[in-house]
């Protein structure tokens, strides 16, 4: 599989609701492009592949938004929307924020942002220049052997 058609299979899971399998997504993930700190700043909206991992309903719990990503040194890793409907960082769900470093993950080397405080890194690559694939990683993320994989939008 080429990016192309990671794409454009990414483009029809989201079109069909989202439900997909890890499987699935590790393949995807390895078709695609990785990306650089500097090309992911600015916020971005979030959302989750339905896989039934347990995280899903941990940031739909949340009222997960998304990530701002505001310099490689200062990112917001969950913004969620607050009972009053404004968007807020929630720091002490994240134990903290968040940084962002170039790690290799499966052998390249892409933007991943490390939590401050917690054991996580989230690792990203291209979809587009507007879109991004995430997979969690860390102690205690993987659900029965599966990462937590979700998508960012441009917001």
């Amino acid at each position: 599989m080429d990016a192309e058609q990671a794409r454009a299979r990414i483009a029809a899971i989201r079109a069909a609701g989202g439900k997909v399998t890890t499987d699935e997504l590790d393949d995807l993930w390895a078709a695609l492009e990785p990306v650089r700190p500097e090309d992911i700043l600015g916020p971005w909206k979030g959302s989750a592949f339905v896989t039934g991992h347990r995280v899903e309903g941990l940031l739909e719990a949340a009222n997960w938004h998304g990530k701002n990503f505001r310099s490689p040194s200062d990112v917001q890793p969950l913004i969620c929307r607050g009972p009053d409907g404004e968007l807020f960082s929630d720091v002490a769900a994240g134990n903290g924020e968040a940084s962002l470093w170039m790690v290799e993950f499966r052998g390249e080397s892409t933007a991943s942002m490390v939590y401050d405080g917690r054991p996580v890194i989230d690792h990203f690559k291209r979809i587009d220049d507007a879109t991004l694939l995430g997979v969690m990683n860390g102690k205690d993320v993987l659900d029965d052997g599966r990462h937590f994989y979700f998508l960012l939008d441009r917001d």
